[in-house]
């Protein structure tokens, strides 16, 4: 790597010749939180130039660890699991696929991802690498931010989460991606790696039991090969946070 004059270092050749695809949504008043959740509040503090001739910008921000582009960490739904700030970063950082299961949402919105996708996957592509940051793409992302298309309801409170419907992860595929292929990451284009009726929550609760997080909420997947790429996924480190907002970026390898 290269010094520059600013003290910083300059990325290695290799990154800058790989195509980087972006898999954050920007949070902004519109960003989708859970029905029961407050949303992202942004208050400007400053915004203009000082007494000292100088301009000036600052702003505080609140908003939940759950929304947006996100991660769960495991304490979410396993007691004694990682914290966010605790999550190995090599677990964050790793090979990607996509495993496109879109046709099929397309006619059930509430769609449960589970072993025939996988399988199908492996035939097209071989066996999903260990290490792997899994990404379903049930393509939902493309209504985004449309409550409505996107989870099923725009209302808000404890009786809207009754209404959601969205695809997601099959829970009774867990233990074969965890124990036959050792991903380290999973996530998809929806509010929850849960489908949207879920009461139970399955889906969390045996992925984190692995220690496995899971990716929530995850932007541009139409942009991506079916493999061949590499996933960074760094989460605000809040220390003791069952999750939080996560910047996710693709590196292709052309």
């Amino acid at each position: 790597m290269t010094a520059l004059c600013c003290g910083c270092v300059d990325p290695s050749p290799a990154v800058h010749e790989r195509t980087v695809v972006d898999l954050t949504h920007a949070f902004d008043s519109e960003t989708i939180y859970w029905p029961t959740e407050s949303g992202f509040e942004l208050e400007t503090r400053f915004e203009g130039y000082t007494e000292g001739g100088y301009y000036y910008t600052a702003h505080h921000f609140s908003a939940p660890e759950h929304g947006g582009t996100h991660i769960d960490a495991p304490i979410h739904f396993f007691e004694g699991g990682d914290t966010v700030d605790v999550i190995p970063l090599e677990r964050l950082i790793g090979p990607g696929i996509v495993v496109d299961v879109s046709a099929s949402c397309a006619t059930d919105a509430d769609y449960l991802a589970g072993r025939a996708d996988f399988d199908a996957w492996e035939q097209a592509h071989g066996p999903i690498p260990a290490g792997a940051i899994v990404l379903l793409r049930t393509g939902f992302g493309r209504h985004w931010p449309d409550r409505v298309a996107y989870m099923g309801t725009a209302a808000r409170g404890e009786e809207a989460v009754a209404a959601l419907h969205f695809p997601g992860l099959d829970p009774e595929v867990v233990p074969w991606l965890h124990g036959e292929r050792g991903i380290a990451v999973i996530g998809l284009d929806t509010p929850s790696i849960d489908h949207g009726p879920s009461s139970s929550f399955q889906a969390h609760v045996r992925l984190f039991e692995h220690h496995i997080p899971a990716l929530e909420n995850v932007a541009n997947l139409d942009r991506l090969p079916a493999a061949g790429f590499t996933v960074i996924a760094l989460p605000m480190k809040i220390r003791g946070g069952s999750g939080g907002p996560t910047r996710i970026v693709a590196l292709l390898d052309d």
